[in-house]
């Protein structure tokens, strides 16, 4: 404050004498102040008025005076629309193969019917949106191997489990189009139709036979390729509902759908009829809809037209409120019922591994109904973000597995992810609780299992525990404790082609992390998980064991994220992970004494346009 104070006084002092303030001056009005000649360039001292610049004229002999208003027409004139004006005027070029600057394939600016008479389309505001995504994925890894019965890659071998390491290569290639009618951005387009074809080209060596085909004559490696079908829709705008552009639409064909914000339950590409709009300057969000799951290529994951889709229905209502129940948090409530009907049907994946029914208990067919509730929370209370999940599953099993009986089923799940940020730091705390069977014999199911899971959640698919499948050897070779790609301890032949399974033994997980925003183009992640199992007692009743600790372990992981143009067009990803086995995990695998832990290295380069 001071110095403020100083630099007028010092101002002032630097100011001539004016007649007044000079001894024998008369009083009179003070001239204008002058420029000094230290003044900084482009400022200007507080009441200068510097002098005006000479007068410029214009002598132009013979020319020619502009046409009048009047000869000009008065119905129309000539203009370049808003979106090619940009480049009337020499301030971008356009080039088909640059996404990030004005482009009509990526849906800048509308067709020229004109130059494609051959698209079936009338009026005006048509766009083109092209897509292509290229993803590249490089996975060693160590998992328990079971050593093959009839047959192995080591003839002197008699252990139950054999050498652990193994390699994956995965590249798929997304090519999508949409052709949409609509006017503006904020406005909901009045039609869209989408396509989207992916091609997964994968390798896989392992080092033990009937691990990749059930055939004992097959090689311990693979090379496989799928071609499949992931969006096919139309998007149909029924009506607005507000001056604000507050809609409802209809959409029908293979589409995308998440249930909740970390896709816990159901996030996946299937086919189905979706109902959704929202309310209140789009404060209210809904969905109706119904989804027929289609089958699943087993190596690649991709959806499978070509077949028949499966005896198994999802129906899913969600609604959506911003700034509930404090402001600057999402809540949602859903309802989903899952109808399946597999229970007389034999299903064999492609590697000739049956996946319905599960090799497990009386291996008898199962039918199901289940209805799931919650509640999800998303977006931040203060300072702290949150996102939060929580389940109920209710429901009915025609066949538990263990008694042949029909069973309820009641299960529960709660996950929650808190964070804080400082600066370029933010730190994450993870908790999450899935119910597991207490007593598989008492005609209640209370293993919580969900339809199609894909979380994002403490690490996502850097952890080691939700990257990795881990075989359950006594259960029978196609059933696994966990998924790809999953964090759920739930037993299933396949999260891709298997029924859900509520006699399971749960999952308990504690974790933390941070995120290290280095640069606006790097990003390191760390994460700490440490996993139980709810309860083992299905464990020990398949295995016959008297008794088997609930500790899984200690997953470690960390990555590093590249985005090299600060954008999402080109990203890399180099991340380690390692599962540090507790009493639980090996007591159920007990490999030899070197191999204490277990490590998944994934490389990943997605490519966007």
């Amino acid at each position: 404050m001071a110095s403020l104070l100083i630099l007028p006084l010092l101002a002032a002092a630097a100011l001539p004498q004016t007649a007044a303030q000079q001894p024998g001056g008369d009083a009179g009005p003070p001239p204008l102040p002058t420029a000094r000649p230290d003044t900084i360039e482009g400022r200007k001292r507080p009441g200068y008025q510097p002098p005006l610049p000479d007068a410029v004229t214009q002598d132009n002999p013979g020319a020619v005076r502009a046409p009048r208003p009047e000869a000009f027409p008065t119905d129309q004139i000539p203009l370049p629309d808003r979106w090619r004006l940009i480049e009337s005027l020499g301030v971008v070029k356009e080039r088909w193969f640059d996404p990030y600057h004005q482009n009509t394939l990526k849906g800048d600016r509308p067709i020229d019917r004109a130059k494609v008479p051959w698209l079936p389309i009338k009026g005006d505001d048509w766009f083109f949106a092209a897509s292509a995504i290229s993803d590249t994925v490089f996975e060693p890894r160590t998992f328990p191997i079971p050593v093959g019965v009839q047959t192995t890659e080591r003839p002197q071998s008699l252990d139950v489990f054999g050498r652990d390491p193994s390699f994956v290569f995965s590249q798929t290639f997304i090519v999508g189009a949409s052709l949409i009618k609509g006017s503006t951005a904020f406005k909901p387009p009045e039609i869209e139709y989408r396509l989207a074809l992916a091609f997964n080209m994968n390798y896989v060596d392992v080092p033990e036979r009937r691990v990749l085909s059930v055939r004992p004559s097959d090689p311990s490696d693979r090379l496989d390729g799928f071609v499949g079908v992931q969006e096919a829709f139309v998007d149909y705008h029924l009506r607005n509902t507000s001056d604000r552009y507050d809609f409802e639409s209809i959409r029908v064909g293979i589409q995308p759908f998440q249930s909740d914000f970390r896709g816990f339950l159901f996030n996946d590409n299937q086919l189905g009829i979706r109902f959704f709009g929202n309310r209140d300057d789009n404060r209210f969000q809904f969905n109706l809809a119904a989804f027929w799951r289609l089958e699943k290529d087993t190596n690649s994951g991709l959806n499978d037209v070509a077949r028949r889709p499966r005896n198994d229905v999802v129906f899913v209502a969600n609604l959506y409120r911003q700034d509930f129940l404090v402001p600057g948090l999402t809540s949602q409530v859903t309802a989903v019922y899952n109808l399946n009907r597999e229970g007389g049907q034999i299903e064999v994946d492609t590697n000739g591994f049956p996946v319905r029914p599960a090799l497990l208990g009386n291996l008898r067919g199962r039918d199901y109904d289940v209805v799931y509730l919650g509640y999800s929370a998303d977006g931040r209370i203060g300072r702290l973000n949150l996102t939060a999940s929580l389940y109920g599953a209710l429901g009915e099993d025609r066949n538990n597995f263990f008694t042949g009986r029909p069973a309820r089923i009641r299960a529960f799940f709660g996950a929650a992810e808190l964070s804080y940020d400082v600066d370029w730091i933010r730190f994450r705390l993870s908790g999450l609780y899935a119910s597991g069977d207490h007593d598989p014999y008492d005609d209640t199911e209370s293993g919580f299992d969900a339809i199609f899971e894909n979380p994002i959640f403490a690490g996502a698919d850097t952890s080691y525990w939700i990257r990795q499948t881990i075989p359950f050897a006594g259960g029978g070779r196609a059933v696994a404790i966990n998924g790809r790609n999953g964090i759920l301890n739930s037993l299933r032949s396949s999260k891709e082609q298997g029924q859900s399974n509520f006699n399971n033994p749960g999952t308990i997980l504690l974790g933390a992390g941070a995120d290290f925003d280095l640069t606006p183009t790097l990003r390191v992640s760390a994460n700490a998980n440490h996993l139980w199992f709810d309860d083992t007692i299905v464990l020990r009743t398949l295995r016959n064991e008297g008794s088997i600790p609930k500790d899984i372990g200690w997953d470690l992981s960390t990555a590093i994220i590249w985005r090299t143009k600060a954008t999402q067009n080109i990203v890399g990803r180099l991340s380690a992970a390692v599962l540090a086995p507790g009493g639980g995990f090996r007591d159920l695998f007990t490999n030899r004494a070197q191999e204490q832990a277990y490590v998944s290295i994934l490389a990943n380069v997605i490519v966007s346009y």
